[in-house]
C-alpha cells in the first residue's frame, strides 16, 4: 500500500521533516513492505523553507551571512535556488520574532535582512522569488526589506529613515531611483492570513500586541503604515496585504508580488496531489489540531486534497479538540513528556496507526 506522510511542524518541538520521518519509521516497524512517500508540509510560517528543502530535489538552502536581524544585529539568511530559477526565502530566518530573544521591539524591528537575502538570491541568478511570510517580528510594511533592495524612505530633511515601523509616520517621500527591478518570473508571497494592511483587522491592530505593542504603539504603527501606503500607493485593503507586519503590502505594490495561500502553494510545489494518486492512506498532523486547522493551515489543506482524491486520512497531533485525532499526549499520558520526546511519540503514533490498519 502507498502511504503519504504529510505533517506540518509540531511547533517548538519537531520540524515537519522530522515529524514525517518519525511517523514513517513507526509505520515501517509494523508494515515494512508499504511504499511511504514523505511530503513535509507548511503554510508559509516558520519551517516552510525546511519543509520544501526536504521535499524538493535540489532545494538546498544556501547561507547568506551578515544579514541584518530584526533588531539590527547580524544574522544568517538562507535561500534555496531550484533548478527552474525559483528562489525560496523565509522571512523568519532574518526577521522572525524568536530572533529578538524575548526583547520585543515593536517600533524598531525591521525586515531589512529579508531584503538582503532576496538580493543575494537575485545575484545568484534567481529569476523568480517565493517568500514565506510567517513569524515576523516587525510592523514596517516591508519598508526595511525594500530599503535593502534600493528603495529610499526620506524624511522632510531628505535624510533616510531608520528601520522599523515606528519611523514610517515621518516619511515625507520615496525615492525609487535605485530600487532593483522585480525578477522576470515574478514574486509569490506565501501566507496563511487574509488581513488587510490597515484598520481594526490590519497588521498593527491584530498582530502588533504579540510583537510587544501597547495601544499607543499600535496607533503609531497604524499611522506609519497609513503614511507608507499614501506614498507607495496600491490597495491597502487587499486581503493578505497585512501579512508579516504589512510586508506583503510592500512587496505587492513595489514589486508586483502576488499573495497566495501558503499551504496550497507548498502542496503544489511538493507534488502532494501526485503522491495521493493511488494512495491507500495519508497521515498528517501538527502540534495542536482544532477547528482553525481546517482554514488555511497545512493540515486542512492535506485533508481537503485527500478528500478530493478519495484517500482516507488520519491526523496525529500533540493535542487536539477532535477526538478522532491520535494525540501524543494520549499516547504518553504526560503532556510535558509528549512535548519533550515528540519524535519518540510520533514514532509510536505511526506504529499505532499501522496496527490499527491491520486490525481493520
Amino acid at each position: 500500500m502507498r502511504v503519504v506522510v504529510a505533517p506540518d511542524s509540531f511547533k517548538g518541538t519537531v520540524t515537519a521533516r522530522d515529524a514525517a520521518l518519525a511517523l514513517a519509521a513507526g509505520w515501517r516497524s509494523v508494515r515494512p513492505h508499504d511504499e511511504l512517500l514523505i511530503r513535509p508540509m507548511a503554510d508559509g510560517g516558520e519551517g516552510t523553507l525546511d519543509a520544501l528543502a526536504a521535499a524538493l530535489p535540489g532545494a538546498v538552502p544556501h547561507p547568506v551571512p551578515g544579514c541584518t536581524g530584526p533588531d539590527g544585529r547580524p544574522v544568517t539568511g538562507r535561500y534555496a535556488l531550484l533548478p527552474d530559477g525559483t528562489a525560496l526565502v523565509e522571512l523568519a530566518d532574518t526577521g522572525g520574532l524568536p530572533l529578538l530573544g524575548g526583547a520585543l521591539a515593536p517600533l524598531t524591528a525591521g525586515t531589512r535582512g529579508t531584503g538582503e537575502t532576496i538580493a543575494a538570491a537575485l545575484d545568484a541568478g534567481a529569476r523568480q522569488v517565493t517568500v514565506a511570510l510567517g513569524g515576523s517580528a516587525s510592523t514596517d510594511g516591508g519598508a526595511g526589506l525594500l530599503a535593502a533592495l534600493g528603495l529610499r524612505l526620506l524624511d522632510d530633511t531628505g535624510a533616510d529613515l531608520p528601520d522599523g515601523g515606528g519611523a514610517l509616520a515621518r516619511a515625507a517621500r520615496l525615492d525609487r531611483t535605485a530600487l532593483r527591478p522585480a525578477p522576470p518570473g515574478g514574486v509569490r508571497l506565501l501566507t496563511d492570513v487574509t488581513n488587510p494592511l490597515l484598520g481594526p483587522t490590519g497588521a498593527a491592530a491584530v498582530y502588533g500586541p504579540q510583537k510587544g505593542a501597547d495601544p499607543a504603539r499600535i496607533a503609531l504603527l497604524e499611522a506609519g503604515l497609513r503614511r507608507f501606503a499614501d506614498l507607495l500607493g496600491g490597495d491597502p485593503d487587499l486581503p493578505g496585504s497585512g501579512a508579516a507586519g504589512g510586508t506583503a503590502y510592500g512587496l505587492v505594490n513595489a514589486w508586483g508580488a502576488r499573495v497566495v495561500p501558503g499551504a496550497a502553494a507548498v502542496a503544489g510545489l511538493t507534488g502532494l496531489d501526485a503522491a495521493l494518486a493511488g494512495a491507500g492512506l495519508v497521515i498528517t498532523g501538527e502540534g495542536r489540531f482544532d477547528l482553525t486547522s481546517l482554514h488555511g493551515k497545512a493540515v486542512g489543506e492535506v485533508l481537503a486534497r485527500a478528500e478530493r482524491a478519495g484517500v482516507p486520512a488520519r491526523v496525529v497531533a500533540g493535542e487536539a479538540s477532535d477526538p478522532a485525532a491520535l494525540t501524543l499526549t494520549a499516547l504518553s499520558g504526560d503532556p510535558a513528556d509528549a512535548r519533550h520526546r515528540a519524535a519518540h511519540w510520533l514514532t509510536a503514533a505511526g506504529a499505532r496507526l499501522a496496527r490499527a490498519h491491520d486490525a481493520g
